[in-house]
């Protein structure tokens, strides 16, 4: 899970390197390296740093060498302590060859073992230097670049996009993909490689997707394609009209404080947009207004890669995510249940690759992923797309693999998310989904126009409740609240019926800034076991529903912790007295579509885990052995 940037042309290129690494930040900042055949002599000059988010910036402070082709990355540890040695680039024996990694290598020990066997030194921890002496190795064998990567590819397992600098080969960039995303950009005689073309976006326009399971030969005027058997490979230049614009906190003390509060607007631009495939202006009119224009042609369906006969022949909707994006799936399994009355099932991205799979016919599956480059979803999709199952891909990144590779795509509108910790992501992915299940009905003829139309209005609704709980809890949390629950070591998530993932989802909140552990429940599983772990000095956080039902149910869990001496912390809706009474802390929000009470909820949870953790001193941006992106499995 790392940033790459590389450049071969007529001029110098570590500003560039370095400024693309910089934009690359979300995919690893526990070290950075630059290297670059020297300008002043025909040999690599590097530098690496480790050490939490400085890194980039010190390399384009403190680097003075430079060159005409060079890469440099960003690391996220998977194999290897945060360090020097352990930071990219890494070399061979002769430090002759230079490789930047993005992946993993699956029995990575083995050949460092036949490696070591051979007489090579090793001096890191990492998977990623194995690859360096074993192309070495390779190459001496073959002393032949072609042969040697044809050689290469079959000899690496795992999930892989690899760039090789050759000190025998200075005007060359050496590129491998395998399962791991990689691009190309052409500006004029200078051709720039990056794990995400936002690294160059502001230089070129025209990229080529590298396509998976091929490497490419690049100057600054060339680029040769071959598949892994060696042979010449086609490849399409597409024009990507996209810029990187330098984002700041426009005042705010945190990227992560900025985003819960743009969380209403993204909502909103979401609702809108649902976004017609090719476009990316926004629609005029009302909501009521979008939803009719749909209504009325294909369009939607169309950029979902499905038509109105499958829509309404539907059996089973299945929905794959990891993280934060499984919470927002759990909460819309209810969403396309309860509305579109599909049975919906949830899987695991990590885990869905490794279970039986059974052929369902009239079956769809929704990719939730907010970069549209998690690891393990993507393998997902790629085994569906290998069942010819209907992949859909519901992301927030219009030029993410997933896009790409899925049948059909949505995009949600929550602009960019700098803080690693997802906020307004969550929060359209959950506004998406809603809609969806609401536009899903309208074709099978469980929802109508006036249904889809309150479904609407009540989504900008839930965005206000969003917006204004904090506002009516701002103050008491940061001057009161947040002082004190930072004091405690360990807390427990309670919820029930659609509140649990979002119970989930709160405590992956607390445990991703504030580094407090946190364990979640189902409530009404908290007597058969979890109740062990109540005491005085474990706040239980419950969240309730505006189902009457399910709420009295978790009345009595409240009652169960009042009764252990448990200290109560409540997420409620007005006119919820008796679980209001029973809080040490009530949060008391208006009422709302039940649908849509972890909507309405989302930005308080997050506003109160925010303040505690900013109470502690935590980096909250930036939070220790996290990135952004997760592009490993």
């Amino acid at each position: 899970m790392c940033g790459i940037v590389a450049s071969v042309g007529n001029k110098p290129c570590r500003h560039v390197v370095l400024q693309g690494l910089s934009r690359l930040e979300y995919r690893g900042y526990d070290s950075a390296g630059f290297v670059c055949i020297d300008q002043n002599h025909p040999y690599f000059s590097f530098k690496k740093e480790a050490g939490g988010v400085a890194p980039i910036q010190r390399l384009i402070e403190t680097a003075t060498f430079d060159g005409v082709i060079g890469m440099g990355h960003t690391r996220w540890a998977t194999h290897g302590v945060v360090d020097e040695d352990n930071a990219h680039p890494h070399f061979n024996c002769k430090k002759n060859i230079a490789v930047v990694h993005n992946g993993i290598v699956e029995g990575h020990d083995e050949i460092r073992s036949q490696l070591i066997n051979q007489g090579h030194t090793f001096n890191s921890s990492t998977d990623s230097e194995t690859i360096a002496h074993l192309v070495s190795s390779l190459h001496s064998e073959y002393n032949d670049l072609h042969a040697t990567l044809v050689a290469l590819t079959t000899r690496l397992k795992g999930a892989y996009a690899l760039i090789f600098l050759f000190e025998q080969y200075p005007d060359t960039l050496i590129v491998v993909r395998h399962r791991s995303p990689m691009v190309i950009g052409i500006a004029e005689q200078q051709m720039l490689v990056a794990s995400d073309f936002l690294a160059f976006s502001d230089i070129t326009k025209d990229v080529i997707f590298m396509p998976d399971n091929t490497f490419a030969l690049i100057t600054k005027d060339t680029i040769k394609l071959f598949t892994f058997d060696g042979a010449p490979s086609s490849y399409q230049v597409t024009k990507v009209d996209h810029t990187h614009k330098p984002l700041d906190k426009e005042g705010f003390e945190h990227y992560m404080l900025k985003e819960i509060y743009e969380q209403k607007r993204a909502i909103a631009r979401t609702i809108n947009f649902c976004k017609i495939i090719g476009s990316s202006v926004e629609l005029e009119g009302t909501l009521h207004n979008f939803s009719s224009i749909l209504q009325q042609n294909d369009a939607l369906w169309r950029q979902l890669g499905l038509t109105k006969d499958r829509i309404k022949n539907l059996r089973y909707i299945n929905l794959i995510s990891a993280g934060t994006s499984w919470h927002a799936s759990r909460i819309a399994q209810f969403f396309f249940e309860t509305i579109c009355k599909i049975p919906t099932r949830v899987y695991l991205a990590s885990e869905f690759r490794y279970m039986s799979f059974f052929d369902e016919p009239n079956s769809i599956y929704l990719m939730v992923s907010q970069s549209g480059e998690t690891a393990d979803t993507l393998e997902a999709l790629r085994l569906l797309n290998s069942f010819e199952q209907q992949t859909i891909a519901i992301t927030n990144v219009a030029s993410s693999t997933m896009v790409r590779e899925a049948h059909g795509f949505m995009l949600m509108q929550a602009g960019p998310e700098i803080s690693v910790a997802s906020t307004k992501a969550f929060s359209t992915q959950i506004s998406l989904l809603y809609w969806l299940a609401h536009r899903i009905g309208l074709e099978r003829g469980e929802v109508g126009q006036e249904q889809m139309h309150h479904a609407e209005e009540a989504l900008m609704l839930a965005a206000e409740i969003l917006e204004t709980s904090i506002e009516n809890y701002k103050f008491k949390i940061v001057q009161e609240l947040a002082p004190h629950y930072a004091t405690f070591d360990r807390f427990i998530f309670l919820g029930r019926h659609i509140s649990y993932p979002f119970a989930m989802e709160a405590a992956l909140k607390l445990k991703e800034i504030s580094y407090i552990f946190a364990q979640c429940y189902p409530a009404g599983e908290l007597k058969h076991g979890p109740i062990a772990l109540v005491d005085e000095k474990t706040p239980v956080v419950i969240f309730s529903v505006l189902d009457e039902l399910i709420y009295h149910k978790l009345v009595s869990n409240a009652n169960e912790v009042k009764a252990r001496k448990g200290h109560l912390i409540v997420f409620a809706f007005e006119g919820q007295d008796e679980l209001i009474n029973l809080a040490d802390c009530p949060f008391v929000l208006p009422r709302i579509t039940p649908l849509l009470a972890p909507l309405a909820m989302t930005g308080l949870m997050q506003f109160f885990v925010y303040h505690i953790t900013r109470q502690l001193g935590h980096s909250i941006d930036k939070p220790r052995n996290l990135a952004k992106s997760v592009t490993v499995e």
